[in-house]
């Protein structure tokens, strides 16, 4: 089967400044990959790398260089070289992405009952970074929409309010009818942080998300096992490419969950990896969007709701974009939903 690839560029806008660990974004570059089959070239495959600036490892001035270069390999030889693309995760899942897309011939990429329309996806409400007011304003929008279970990024403001915001929802709602996680984005410094897991445990939450930053191994291994909270890693994963890597991190720290984002740890192929390494470790894990666009968080979602349990996937952010692409995902309470008479992205729609 012989191909032809096609890659663009849009700039995605948001609607309103995303406030993260690393700052504000108020735009993101995506490239999408355009296949197209040359013997029937009405059949086409799409799909998007847009890795994220300081957070990503592969953000770097020559990245379209290498996506270049990367799909006119796959052009040539029609088979995807996932070895020499483990550096490049962003790029491996857009790849990885449009391939399956062909392959399948719609956005239905994997067959389960979400991809057939018979159920939704239970998502978490994300709680945006912000002030008091901003994050409340958030909270009190997501329980009116039926979420029972809220992500809420903290670390930013002072911890002893952020704790009051976190005691002012559970006293309105018992641990079985809100489940609350937390991101901290390594905001804690590893001689703090036991002391404040501790204060946090006291509202009953689900977890904490990289309590204290990448790369300190150690700290971390020590944290989890004297931590009354249950951690999940997240930004720890980002750069560890090999099975063998992977391994080695999980089995020095052992954490309770993993965050698994195919944008960032490793496209598709990578994130199986590390579902196959908590599997053998006995370890959680969902996954989670990285501020694509609503066609990789459809890529997203349908791998999800082939692999991952019943657990609130992070996935609610198809609404982040002015000019979003159009797509078969909706959100009806605390669930996402593929239309299957959905809109489909076709080439018109890729520019900027």
């Amino acid at each position: 089967m012989k191909l032809t690839v096609r890659i663009f560029r849009r700039r995605l806008i948001f609607k309103l400044p995303a406030a993260t660990s690393r700052g504000l974004y108020h735009e993101h570059l995506a490239h999408y990959v355009l296949l197209r089959r040359k013997d029937a070239p009405e059949i086409f495959g799409i799909g998007e790398c847009s890795p994220l600036p300081g957070l990503s490892c592969d953000f770097f001035v020559d990245y379209e260089t290498i996506l270049a270069e990367q799909s006119h390999r796959l052009e040539e030889t029609s088979r995807l070289d996932k070895e020499s693309l483990r550096p490049y995760p962003s790029m491996l899942f857009g790849l990885e992405t449009a391939l399956r897309h062909l392959e399948q011939g719609s956005l239905k990429l994997w067959d389960s009952p979400f991809s057939r329309g018979e159920r939704g996806l239970a998502i978490n409400g994300l709680i945006w970074m912000g002030d008091f007011g901003f994050l409340r304003e958030q909270i009190e929008a997501k329980l009116g929409q039926g979420f029972s279970c809220l992500k809420l990024k903290i670390g930013a403001l002072d911890f002893n309010r952020e704790i009051a915001l976190l005691a002012s929802i559970r006293r309105r709602f018992s641990v079985d009818k809100i489940i609350l996680r937390v991101d901290a984005n390594g905001a804690f410094t590893p001689r703090e942080a036991l002391d404040k897991l501790k204060r946090l445990t006291e509202l009953q939450l689900h977890s904490i998300e990289q309590p204290i930053r990448a790369g300190q191994w150690a700290e971390m291994a020590r944290l989890v096992s004297q931590s009354p909270l249950p951690i999940a890693l997240d930004e720890e994963l980002i750069g560890l490419h090999t099975p063998a890597a992977k391994k080695e991190m999980l089995e020095r720290i052992r954490p309770d969950f993993l965050v698994l984002k195919p944008t960032l740890h490793g496209g598709f192929s990578g994130v199986e990896e590390w579902t196959d390494l908590a599997q053998q470790l006995g370890l959680g894990w969902w996954a989670t969007s990285a501020l694509e666009s609503n066609l990789g968080l459809n890529a997203v979602a349908q791998w999800s709701a082939a692999h991952a349990d019943e657990k609130p996937q992070g996935l609610g952010t198809g609404g982040l974009y002015i000019n979003n692409l159009a797509c078969p995902l909706v959100v009806r309470g605390e669930r996402l939903w593929f239309d299957l008479a959905g809109p489909t992205p076709v080439e018109t729609d890729l520019a900027e």
